[in-house]
């Protein structure tokens, strides 16, 4: 692997578990190179080769490419003619769109899911909400963005939104890795955590405050970036 592909390269973070028995090579690598990208290990407008992805895993060049296609049909990667692949620039008619999207779907997801969020559910959310408080505070960037994900993902699963959820995934994919750049540059404190406003609203059986508490955490923070924010977020893309 050249030094350039070191330098460009994503800390993938420690390996998911492959089981043969269970689960194919190019599924192993879809979903370490999946979950690299919702933890935005992957920076956008940065490419990286097959071939420095393959040495990182492990694995020869026909998983990752198999992989890499997949990751490309869901828009959370570009492939370039050079056997490279790079995260989409984000732009701001791009973030506006992508936050527009998520706030229809996951209103629609979470307002689906309530009437099966029953007392021991809401308890578990409880508790993966106290996980994000609790990252936010460290100043733990990964855990928030996993930590995160898991409380939306856990309350759209509660209920029966089987037919939205891989779109939900497909737009967390492309949202993910810009995500993870703002934070690094502004830091944690601009967050404003709607979590519990949501849990509220469920305990209340208030879908139109649900609604609301779902499209504010979607849409603040990145909505407020500053003119001064973008131009610093640009030149690190």
């Amino acid at each position: 692997m050249a030094k350039s592909d070191v330098q460009s390269a994503p800390s993938l973070g420690p390996p998911l578990r492959l089981d043969a028995e269970t689960m194919t090579r190019q599924e192993w690598v879809y979903r370490q190179l999946r979950e690299s990208l919702l933890t935005g290990q992957f920076v956008p407008g940065r490419s990286v080769t097959l071939r420095g992805i393959a040495d990182m895993l492990g694995v020869s060049l026909t998983p990752v490419r198999e992989a890499l296609r997949r990751l490309v049909a869901e828009r959370a990667l570009v492939a370039h003619g050079n056997r490279r692949v790079s995260v989409p620039r984000m732009t701001r008619v791009k973030l506006a769109d992508l936050c527009a999207t998520r706030a229809h779907l996951e209103t629609f997801a979470a307002e689906r899911a309530m009437p099966a969020i029953d007392a021991a559910r809401l308890a578990h959310l409880w508790s993966l909400d106290a996980a994000v408080d609790q990252a936010i505070e460290d100043g733990d960037v990964t855990a928030y963005l996993q930590r995160h994900r898991a409380f939306h993902f856990a309350f759209y699963d509660s209920g029966p939104a089987s037919a939205v959820m891989p779109l939900i995934e497909s737009l967390w994919l492309q949202f993910s890795p810009f995500l993870r750049l703002a934070i690094g540059h502004i830091g944690t404190d601009y967050i404003v955590d709607r979590h519990a406003e949501a849990l509220r609203a469920v305990a209340g059986q208030d879908a139109q405050s649900l609604r609301f508490a779902i499209e504010a955490d979607v849409r603040e923070g990145l909505g407020s970036l500053t003119e001064a924010d973008w131009q610093r977020l640009e030149a690190a893309e």
